[in-house]
């Protein structure tokens, strides 16, 4: 199983690492500061870099459900490196610092918009999130206003662990309907915006709200009778 470097320090852009496995399906480090994609959230890309001076586009990332392993997706026609080399796993962070302030965006959302979640995708410029909203009427300006309020209170986000029974005693911490989070393990990964929302969340987050920038609602569109989708972009 890939060590998670990166659930202790989202802003931990490289690491010094082993290759464990590489083959068709992708390249398999003992250890990464890659985030796979998952809950909406793309998989980092970024570069090894070997101790010859050969580097190693990566293109994504994603988890083998199975092993826990994190296989990391070469570009088309980049080498793979040999197994028991050491490398230098490098994340894009331009990237991943908007994936960080977007799914942080995401989490003030929830606290402004009352609703169970039924969907959502984070991208670097634009998100959104699905809400089981029927015969409700949302006020864009009124989104957008709370959520730069938000931004603009500087709030830190944390991260703590609940246990499962801890969990299954406050359902009402989980948002999403349509997919619950992890259990089995003991813990369940919290993310902690102060006074403003608590759920659990596996993705990767700013350490405060003001770290986000300013915001734009876009569309708020009408997916069916339960589903309405506000669409959410970064200013810069």
């Amino acid at each position: 199983m890939t060590k998670e470097l990166f659930r202790a320090d989202a802003y931990t852009q490289s690491c010094e690492t082993t290759v464990v496995s590489a083959d068709a399906r992708g390249i398999v480090l003992d250890a990464s500061v890659f985030y796979p994609r998952g809950g909406g959230q793309p998989g980092d890309s970024g570069a090894l870099h070997l101790a010859d001076g050969t580097e190693i586009a990566i293109a994504d990332c994603f988890k083998d459900r199975e092993t826990g392993d994190h296989v990391h997706v070469p570009a088309e026609g980049a080498p793979l490196p040999e197994i028991g080399a050491a490398v230098t796993a490098e994340i894009d962070w331009q990237r991943r610092h908007r994936m960080m302030r977007m799914h942080t965006a995401l989490h003030l959302l929830c606290a402004v918009v009352e609703g169970g979640v039924t969907g959502g995708s984070i991208g670097p410029d634009k998100s959104r999130l699905d809400f089981d909203l029927p015969d409700t009427a949302l006020d864009k300006e009124h989104i957008q206003s709370e959520l730069n309020r938000l931004v603009g209170e500087n709030l830190v986000v944390s991260v703590s662990s609940v246990s499962d029974a801890e969990l299954d005693a406050n359902p009402d911490l989980v948002r999403t309907m349509s997919v619950k989070p992890p259990s089995g393990a003991g813990s369940v990964r919290i993310i902690d915006i102060a006074g403003a929302d608590l759920q659990p969340c596996g993705g990767t987050h700013v350490a405060n709200t003001g770290e986000i920038g300013a915001l734009r609602v876009g569309k708020i569109e009408n997916k069916g009778a339960h589903n309405r989708r506000i669409n959410i972009h970064l200013e810069n």
